[in-house]
Order: structure tokens, then C-alpha cells, then sequence
């Protein structure tokens, strides 16, 4: 912020909801997506005070506000902001919230609160929001005394940021906003027992991890989101060039090395590639870096890297041996530690056979589709835009569902940040709000959500948000009129009893699943009218031939746009570990 603006602020008399929105400004928030209601009206007045340094942008829903937030957070790594109403507009938030912790993600959610006077009395639009998301956030303060409201911002901005990153919420009552004091910008933060000081890993341990990757005969790195969360990303490529280890990414670790790199061994887990799941069950040495031993990933646990040397390293304490007990633990911001790594590791003594073995494994079992299919399958659709966008900036988010996991599989991610994925919680309705935020925060990237038609009505809405904010997001929509991946689990394991995955009328033969065709006879809704309606472009395609002038038309187009492409609905995600199996269980086909 300017120095004059500084000036103007000191010692002058400020409304609560001024120095909210003030304070806001300060710490480098430059959107904010927040939907007014009656407690947050003097919030959104003084924000109009402030529309020279901070864009405020309106969503159809609190949640697409959060998500959107998340996507400015996601992609650029500051933190995003959103702000609601008191009762149903605070527990709207919610979602995104916990969605935000579970991801790691620095989200300050602002909500407004009944005053003082009435809170607990069941007052009209009352939440108890600060309860609620006791145990979503990572912090949380209900705003009694204006005279702490500079604080509470400085510290909810620090520890959002610090350590492992997490959702703070705010929650201000609305005589507090209309309250006025003298702001103390310079006020000391009150954190006693918050101390990150001491999360670098120590020499001693660098050394051990050193000594392990050198005695190492089938060693593999495990790299996962708290790469991008520290910026390691340029210091791992450092350690997997150095080293000559191959490397496997969580769905939270896609981007921290290029898929085109010959030792980028793409994604393990439960959809991931069966070269990286052989890789890791026969492996010596298994490093996992910003990773959390999910159990998506991990299968059952006692068989995952059974006969593995486990190093852990991640910022947060509560992740190691949470899971799975780490032979060497370490403590540590990851980018200080692999910096410290680069600069003592030496390559093991010859792992040849082994990365030739991992590279034999790629060749044998790779990622495919069926390309002689005379429709458009969705990993074509995703793999010919991969393909076009490549030499782009470009941004892909993603809802919840078989076209997350197909996303994760056949788009080639290039840096970090580029992919947004609501991959914790798992949550249908994130993609479009997400990329809606992406673009507010990236106006020149190109930003698109790959969606299924379950997940992208969630918040379809957010189209609305797209045009009247000049957001120009483009939708892929992979459109086989199912809940997919529950379709998949039905036909898998329940012997293709359908229920309630159908999301055309009750009336049709697909809704007990005796549809005849690959295809649904008919389609619902019509969502290039929907999209219309908005004021977005928008076109439906089948053919095969039709693919490609499509996709060039939707990322032409100067504005939202819809691209509804027509898939059969029994194509399934592949290679599959059931939940709690080991890749021994692996489904290739």
C-alpha cells in the first residue's frame, strides 16, 4: 500500500467495517468474493470506500465465493478471501472451509454476525458460525472489542499463511463494524502458543536422509502438495536430476515435475498409473515429501511400501506417523530442507537396472483409451486439449468424479499451480467457482474447468458470476448424464443396481439402468440453452470429427463459454485399486 494512504489512515478515527476491509487491502488481498446480506451491509458500504484497491466481485452463492477464493489461493499461492452474511450466508461458507483445510489452502472466510446485544438468542439469520467451524479451520475468532479487530487481522493473514497453511475465520458482529475507533496498524500479534520458528529440518537429519537416498537400490520420491504449498517445486526437479530417482505425484502433487520428464512416473493411488504402484510396492527407499499418507493413495496401509525405508518429510508434526510410521521423520518447511538436501546428496551408488525396470514399466502398462471408438471418449477429449493448450498458460480445475480422475491421467501438467483439484474433501461444485477465481486472479491464463454434469450443476450458477464479471472461463463438460463414479463402483461391485446415479428423469429406461445404447436416449438438461441464458457461448457435440473445431471454438471464443461433448456412461476410470486394497487387487480392465 502507498505511503499517502498509510499517512491518511494513521490516527484517524475508522469505522469497524472500514478497517476490516482496510486491513484487507494491507495484507495484499486485491479481489474479494462476498455476497451482502443485512449484517454485512456496512461491510460492503465501506468496501465501495475501496474500490480503487480492491475489486470486489459478486458470486451467485457464498460457496462459489470461497471456491472462487480458493482459486486465487491455489493458483497464485497468496491467500484468497471471501466474505458472507451471518446464518445461512455463513454456514454457506462452510463447505469451502473445511475444503480449504483438508487441502492446505490459506483462505481468510469472512462472515458478519448479529450484534452483540442478541447473539444467542436465536435472533433473526443467527449461526453460531465460530462453532460450526470449530474443527474446519485452523483458526477461528468471533470479534467482541473493535479495539482488537487490527490483530485479529494481522494474526488470522499470519497464521493462514505459516507453517502448514489453513482456513481462518472471522466472525464480526454488525454493531462492531458500525463501532468507530483509531486503527493500531502497528499492534503486536498475540499468538502464544503458535510457534513455527523451529519447522526447519535439522543438519543432522538432511544427513541421514542423504546417506539413505546413497545406500539406495530402488528408491522412489513421493511428491505431494506441500511442494507447491513451500514453492519447492524448482528444488525437487533439482534433487530428481541430481539423483536420477523416479518420481511419483499425489493428485495434490501434480505440476512439481513435468509428465514429460523420462523420470516423472505421473500419479499413484487409487487411480493411479500401474507403473507408479508397482514402482512404489517394490521399491527400497520410499520419500515422501509434503504428502500425508492418504489412504487413497496408500490402499491398505500394512502392504503399502512394505519393504521400504520411509522418509517423511513435512511441515506439519501431526503428519508424520500418523499413518505410516517414517523411519526418518523429519520435521521441516520442505523448500529449507531440500535445499539442504541438494546441497549434501549424492546420487546412489547405481540404480540403472532400477530405472530402466521403472521405464520398462511405462512402456508395457502405459495410460490409454480406446482410439478406434467412432465417439468422443473422455480421455480423448481431455488428452486433445491437453495437446492444443500446451504451449499456453493455462489453468485446468476440475469438479469431483470420473473427469477429475481422467484429468489427473491424461492432462500433462508442465509447472505447479496450473490445476486446481478439490482433492481432500472431495467436492462436486468446485471447478467452475474455482476457475472463476483462477481467472480473476490470472486475466491473461487461460482457464478451464474439465466438468462432469453431476458435479458442474452443484454451481452452475457461477456462470452468471463468469459473464456479468467479465470472466471469460471455459467449461469442458464430459456429459454422460450419470454420477460417474458411483455408476462405476455400482457396475464394479453391486452388480449394476442403479441407485439414484441416473440424473435424467425418473421416468427413462436409464434411471433402473436398462438403457440399451451406451448412450442415454435423450439428454438433460439442455445446458448449452442454460449457458445461453447466461449470456455464455455454448455448443454440443458427438462426433468424433467434430472434437477438435470445437475445443479451438470454446478457447476463441471472447467470453464464457459451454462445450457440452456427449460420452457413453460405461466407460470407467482405469487402472482402479479398490478402497483398502493393495496393487495386487489392481483392476487394469
Amino acid at each position: 500500500m502507498s505511503t499517502s494512504t498509510e499517512k491518511s489512515t494513521q490516527n484517524q478515527v475508522m469505522l469497524g467495517a472500514d478497517i476490516m476491509i482496510e486491513s484487507l487491502v494491507r495484507h495484499g488481498v486485491e479481489v474479494l468474493f462476498a455476497y451482502p446480506g443485512g449484517c454485512s451491509m456496512p461491510l460492503h458500504q465501506a468496501l465501495t470506500r475501496y474500490k480503487d484497491k480492491i475489486r470486489t466481485i459478486l458470486p451467485r452463492h457464498e460457496q462459489g465465493g470461497a471456491f472462487a477464493a480458493q482459486g486465487v489461493a491455489r493458483s497464485t499461492g497468496k491467500v484468497g478471501a471471501a466474505m458472507a452474511t451471518s446464518g445461512p450466508g455463513a454456514t454457506n461458507l462452510v463447505t469451502a472451509i473445511a475444503d480449504a483445510k483438508l487441502d492446505s489452502i490459506p483462505l481468510i472466510a469472512i462472515s458478519a454476525q448479529v450484534p452483540r446485544a442478541v447473539i444467542g438468542s436465536d435472533a433473526f439469520q443467527e449461526t453460531p458460525i465460530v462453532e460450526v467451524c470449530r474443527g474446519i479451520t485452523k483458526h477461528h475468532y468471533l470479534v467482541t472489542d473493535i479495539k482488537d479487530l487490527c490483530r485479529i487481522m494481522k494474526e488470522a493473514f499470519h497464521i493462514a499463511t505459516t507453517g502448514r497453511p489453513g482456513p481462518v475465520l472471522i466472525d464480526i458482529p454488525k454493531d462492531v463494524q458500525l463501532e468507530q475507533t483509531v486503527p493500531d496498524w502497528d499492534c503486536e500479534m498475540d499468538l502464544p502458543g503458535y510457534n513455527i520458528s523451529s519447522r526447519i529440518a535439522k543438519p543432522e537429519q538432511i544427513r541421514q536422509v542423504a546417506a539413505a537416498i546413497k545406500r539406495a537400490k530402488r528408491p522412489i520420491i513421493y511428491a505431494g502438495g506441500g511442494i507447491i504449498t513451500s514453492e519447492a517445486s524448482q528444488e525437487l526437479r533439482e534433487l530428481v536430476k541430481k539423483t536420477g530417482i523416479p518420481t511419483t505425484m499425489t493428485v495434490m502433487g501434480l505440476g512439481v515435475l513435468p509428465n514429460s520428464d523420462p523420470l516423472s512416473l505421473d500419479m499413484l493411488g487409487m487411480h493411479g498409473t500401474v507403473y507408479a504402484n508397482l514402482a512404489v510396492s517394490e521399491c527400497d527407499l520410499l520419500i515422501g515429501l509434503g504428502v500425508r499418507f492418504d489412504d487413497r493413495v496408500t490402499g491398505k496401509l500394512t502392504e503399502f511400501a512394505k519393504d521400504a525405508k520411509i522418509v517423511h518429510i513435512d511441515i506439519d508434526p501431526g503428519e508424520l506417523n500418523k499413518n505410516k510410521i517414517a523411519h526418518i521423520p523429519v520435521v521441516s518447511d520442505l523448500k529449507p530442507a531440500l535445499k539442504m538436501l541438494n546441497e549434501v546428496v549424492e546420487a546412489p551408488e547405481d540404480i540403472s537396472d532400477w530405472v530402466a525396470h521403472c521405464q520398462d514399466m511405462k512402456k508395457t502398462d502405459p495410460l490409454t483409451y480406446n482410439k478406434d471408438f467412432d465417439g468422443i471418449l473422455q480421455q480423448h477429449a481431455i488428452a486433445e486439449l491437453s495437446r492444443i493448450t500446451q504451449e499456453r498458460e493455462t489453468i485446468i480445475s476440475v469438479g469431483v468424479g470420473q473427469h477429475q480422475m481422467w484429468a489427473a491421467q491424461f492432462y500433462q501438467f508442465k509447472k505447479p499451480r496450473t490445476w486446481m483439484s478439490s482433492s481432500g474433501l472431495g467436492t462436486m461444485g468446485f471447478g467452475l467457482p474455482a476457475a472463476m477465481g483462477a481467472q480473476a486472479a490470472n486475466p491473461d491464463a487461460l482457464c478451464i474447468d474439465i466438468e462432469g454434469d453431476g458435479s458442474f450443476q452443484m454451481n452452475i450458477q457461477e456462470l452468471a458470476t463468469c459473464y456479468c464479471e467479465n470472466l471469460p472461463v471455459k467449461v469442458l463438460l464430459l456429459n454422460n448424464q450419470h454420477l460417474g463414479m458411483v455408476v462405476q463402483w455400482e457396475d464394479r461391485f453391486m452388480s449394476g443396481n442403479r441407485a439414484h446415479t441416473y440424473l435424467g428423469p425418473i421416468h427413462h429406461e436409464e434411471w433402473y439402468g436398462k438403457g440399451e445404447d451406451i448412450y442415454p436416449k435423450e439428454t438433460y438438461p439442455n445446458f448449452v440453452q442454460i449457458a445461453k441464458g447466461y449470456g455464455c457461448g455454448g455448443a454440443t457435440i458427438r462426433a468424433k470429427k467434430d472434437l477438435l473445431p470445437a475445443l479451438e471454438e470454446m478457447i476463441a471464443y471472447d467470453g464464457p463459454y459451454v462445450l457440452d461433448v456427449q460420452v457413453p456412461y460405461q466407460e470407467q476410470v482405469l487402472p482402479m485399486i479398490p478402497s483398502g486394497m493393495t496393487v495386487k487387487e489392481m483392476i487394469r480392465s
